[in-house]
């Protein structure tokens, strides 16, 4: 009954990416949607995780790379390029020249969750495929935009019985763990969503003060 269910929602998130992609903003409808699993940051040997909650629905899903064509990413990139973790300050589509430097972007989800609220369930479905990006990746540090990233990150640990709870590491924007003997270190930021930065809740200032540069030192 388990695997069916997953299988049920499985099929509900790509149905919903697929009805965005044919729907489509008015500002977007001459746009080719990407409509598909995303593409992960091509930095295959980056020290820094950057771990998201799931490819926007008129961002990722239109253009096919993290945080590209939104808001949100108009905002992370440029904290990115200032802190030197990427070329330019800027990701419009997949052939704008971004290059991310010592990074990699991924995130819980794996498609754009009806709006925008993935249930327990579903995180758990697409958690195996975060679980082996870590195995390739071996980061040093993993940077969790928000609550939902920071509890998927924690909850492999849990499953791999590293952790016994997630309630003993608390997420708050800054906030800085330990977790596990050789795991990376666990940072956590406010998700730029639009809904904090243009309420202020989330700053530029803010996140300058948490990316550090010896995240990625040996």
């Amino acid at each position: 009954m388990r695997k069916l269910w997953l299988a049920r929602s499985v099929l509900v998130w790509c149905a919903t990416r697929e009805k965005v992609a044919r729907e489509k903003r008015r500002a977007y409808r001459e746009w080719t949607y990407w409509a598909n699993r995303f593409r992960d940051s091509e930095t295959l040997h980056a020290q820094l995780l950057i771990l998201g909650l799931a490819p926007a629905a008129h961002g990722a899903n239109r253009t096919g790379r993290m945080f590209t064509g939104d808001r949100s990413g108009d905002f992370l990139y440029a904290a990115l390029h200032k802190a030197g973790f990427a070329n330019q300050p800027t990701s419009e589509n997949r052939d704008d020249g971004l290059r991310l430097e010592n990074a990699y972007i991924s995130a819980t989800c794996r498609c754009a969750p009806p709006d925008n609220k993935p249930l327990p369930e579903e995180i758990s479905n697409c958690s195996g495929y975060l679980a082996r990006e870590m195995e390739i990746l071996k980061p040093r540090a993993i940077l969790a935009l928000g609550k939902i990233a920071w509890d998927g990150y924690l909850e492999i640990l849990k499953g791999r019985g590293l952790i016994a709870s997630r309630a003993l590491y608390k997420f708050a924007h800054g906030a800085e763990a330990e977790v596990a003997v050789g795991s990376p270190r666990l940072f956590g930021v406010y998700h730029p969503s639009q809904q904090n930065t243009q309420t202020g809740r989330v700053t530029p200032a803010m996140y300058a003060q948490v990316f550090a540069p010896d995240w990625t030192l040996p």
